[in-house]
């Protein structure tokens, strides 16, 4: 149909730069779901402010549009359209663009919200660790590692033994001083065994059904600790010396109730100062073998799993 005299052409709304800012922000938002969640807001705050922006000059851009003229009376003709349904209530470029941004909202929901969903479910699950009574501190030579292994949760039975190397540091404060080690490399999380001659014999805790829920095990002369599957070496303190772990050997929480010694959470560990009692040890949210806790690594590695 050719324009009639008088009438204004009808401009979509101009070009506009916005859409890039807001496909940067939701890009960001998902590279920020591996890397940290400070890129996560960065993301989500650069995709809201170009969102709005966008959506703002689209808004604006309809209402500036001008309505077509109202043509002028002539004989009555046969429309094509009735009376009754009043024309065409939504232009072809507004349900475009609401289709356009409803089916990115519905793409974005679908990749960000599952695994959102994941990451929040696994902070509810139960990671607490339960404390087990590994009995009387006299079980514990000083200056000795003892290698103590015990079920986790004992509905889950085997699955879930534990092993840690203990070894009794004297008094610090007039307290009882400890150090355990867990068994698991920092590498790949196969079992370290120490240095040293065990002793050919243990003492035993059973349960009611017969199963050794508690075991130890002294070591003579243990002068550090090395993995066998990849050559991961460790000092006594626990701190990487050769290999390819990437921190120290994780440790275990304790505390001494009525002379008996009480093993509680683990916690990961990046380089320990000092020996012994005298040791300073910064703690860590227990992570997945291979991840870095600290130094610049920490900053360049995928969200660290914490153990479920």
């Amino acid at each position: 149909m050719e324009p009639r005299p008088g009438d204004k052409p009808h401009h979509l709304p101009p070009p506009t730069l916005w859409p890039i800012g807001f496909a940067v922000g939701v890009a960001c938002v998902l590279v920020g779901l591996i890397v940290s969640w400070p890129a996560v807001a960065v993301g989500g705050a650069i995709a809201l402010f170009f969102g709005f922006l966008w959506v703002r000059d689209l808004s604006s851009g309809t209402r500036r549009a001008e309505p077509p003229p109202v043509p002028e009376a002539r004989a009555p003709a046969a429309s094509p359209v009735s009376a009754e349904t009043g024309g065409e209530r939504f232009p072809r470029n507004r349900f475009l663009e609401g289709a356009t941004l409803g089916l990115g909202a519905v793409i974005g929901g679908i990749v960000t919200v599952p695994p959102l969903g994941l990451m929040v479910a696994t902070a509810f699950e139960g990671q607490k660790f339960r404390d087990i009574d590994l009995g009387p501190l006299t079980d514990f030579p000083s200056g000795e590692f003892v290698i103590t292994t015990f079920v986790e949760d004992p509905a889950a039975g085997e699955v879930s033994r534990r092993t840690a190397y203990i070894r009794y540091n004297g008094l610090l404060s007039g307290q009882p001083s400890f150090t355990i080690i867990s068994n698991r490399c920092a590498h790949l999380g196969c079992p370290v065994q120490p240095s040293g001659l065990p002793s050919k014999q243990s003492k035993e805790v059973k349960d009611d059904q017969g199963v050794v829920v508690l075991q130890k095990t002294m070591v003579q002369g243990t002068s550090g600790f090395a993995c066998p599957c990849h050559g991961g070496a460790y000092n006594t303190e626990g701190n990487r010396t050769a290999g390819p772990p990437v921190r120290a050997l994780d440790r275990y929480e304790y505390s001494i109730k009525n002379g008996r010694l009480i093993i509680g959470s683990a916690y990961s560990v990046d380089y320990v100062k000092g020996t012994g009692k005298d040791a300073r040890i910064k703690k860590y949210p227990l992570h997945n073998p291979g991840q870095h806790v600290a130094g610049p690594e920490f900053w360049l590695w995928p969200i660290p799993e914490l153990r479920v």
